[in-house]
């Protein structure tokens, strides 16, 4: 199936580990140009440098923190200025947060939420205009399957994924005459950085797959998902192949959430 990506720019924040390294590498080797962004420079070269290793592709990568609107900006610009156009952003910079609701800081509430929507906001702001140029887009604003179905002390990230849903439905229907697609992912339990370091600290006696077994014995398909499983799935998004497909948020999560 010819995803019709050859040519086209696209954006991914947080590209550089997990569910945005992998989309990064399947858009490259769809045909894309692609823009990564990071706030460590060190890890982000670092994973410019392995996408070119294993694509034989070069990434431009920009050193940028979605929590500040002016990187946000910087991130846009650069990519126009080189490769003069963007057709793809992939909302993906993010972090886990979970406390029971009484033991949250407002400066954690607040830091939430500039990373995880206002960061989608601004980011989606400053590169809607380039896609209205050249007549429209896709955006895939990344969220949780709590957002859907909050869990027990899943806050402040339930909350702020919950925004993100609206937010997504909300731009679906004000930019759909502007030939611009905006869907979500809701990721469930998924292979990352994070996991590998519990995996590591808690059973470091058991491979990976068994490790996954155990973490996936309530998930329907018995296991953690992983990052590439997740890239598939926003690569067909903001594909040609997902033309006719806006306002949706689609769960990546093994069967695990009890909403649809």
């Amino acid at each position: 199936m010819n995803l019709g990506l050859l040519g086209k720019t696209a954006v991914i924040t947080g590209g550089s580990r997990g569910i945005g390294f992998a989309t990064a590498k399947q858009l490259i080797s769809e045909g894309a140009n692609v823009v990564i962004c990071g706030r460590q420079e060190d890890t982000l070269m670092e994973a410019a440098n392995k996408i070119e290793k294993e694509t034989g592709q070069r990434v431009l990568a920009i050193v940028a923190d979605m929590t500040k609107k002016s990187d946000c900006e910087k991130l846009i610009r650069s990519a126009v200025t080189k490769f003069n156009r963007i057709d793809i952003l992939v909302n993906n910079a993010g972090v886990t947060s979970t406390s029971p609701f009484l033991d949250i800081t407002e400066e954690q509430w607040k830091e939430d939420l500039e990373l995880k929507l206002f960061g989608a906001v601004n980011c989606s702001k400053a590169a809607v205009p380039h896609m209205i140029e050249h007549g429209g887009g896709a955006i895939v604003n990344l969220t949780a399957i709590s957002g859907k179905t909050a869990f027990e002390n899943s806050m402040p990230t339930s909350v702020s994924r919950a925004a993100g849903l609206a937010l997504t439905n909300t731009m679906s229907k004000d930019l759909g005459q502007h030939g611009i697609r905006v869907n979500a992912v809701c990721i469930g339990l998924i292979k990352s950085a994070q996991i590998e370091r519990r995996w590591k600290k808690d059973a470091p006696n058991l491979t990976w797959e068994e490790y996954s077994e155990k973490m996936g014995e309530e998930i329907p398909l018995g296991r953690i998902g992983e990052a590439e499983e997740a890239a598939n799935t926003i690569t067909f998004l903001v594909s040609d192949a997902a033309s006719y497909i806006s306002g949706v948020a689609l769960n990546i999560d093994g069967g695990a959430s009890p909403a649809l």
